[in-house]
């Protein structure tokens, strides 16, 4: 059975690599914000963390699963319940510069977004990575607790 969590930081390619990987091992994919921020007709809202979790444990019913998305408190319980956990540890500058392209191509309408791409959602992306970074020791000793099922990738492109 597998059981996958990428976890990594804005812009470090998780959905790159999960998008990837579930074509590959034909495991079905889910992307940890859509679970937190649901989309209805009449727009987005915040799932609570409560609504969030059963969401999840009902993905988990079904067998096989990869979620990617950044560290959050609301699912902890993904990292117990993954076999895998793929921690993308892109370099903070090539981040930078993605954070940058992605929100030019999604202004321009090449790329698409599950949020509205403006300068105060492109500041918040800066912010998160430097919050990341300050944090970082942090959420390292998070990742010692599942060392035995921990893969960490500098580049999302290279897992085989």
């Amino acid at each position: 059975m597998k059981k996958i969590l990428i976890i990594g930081i804005v812009a470090s390619g998780k959905t790159t690599l999960a998008r990837s990987l579930s074509r590959k091992i034909s495991v079905p994919w889910y992307e940890l914000d859509t679970i937190v921020y649901h989309k209805t007709l009449t727009g987005r809202y915040k799932r609570s963390p409560e609504e969030q979790i059963e969401v999840i444990k009902e993905i988990d019913t079904k067998g096989t699963w990869i979620f990617e998305g950044t560290d959050r408190d609301s699912y902890q319980c993904l990292y117990q319940m993954a076999d895998t956990i793929i921690f993308v540890d892109t370099p903070l500058w090539k981040r930078k510069i993605r954070i940058l392209t992605r929100f030019v191509k999604q202004k321009v309408g090449i790329e698409k977004s599950h949020y509205k791409p403006d300068f105060k959602m492109l500041k918040m992306m800066y912010k998160w990575t430097r919050d990341f970074e300050q944090s970082r020791d942090s959420f390292e000793n998070k990742l010692k607790i599942y060392n035995e099922k921990v893969i960490r990738l500098r580049d999302s492109n290279k897992l085989d």
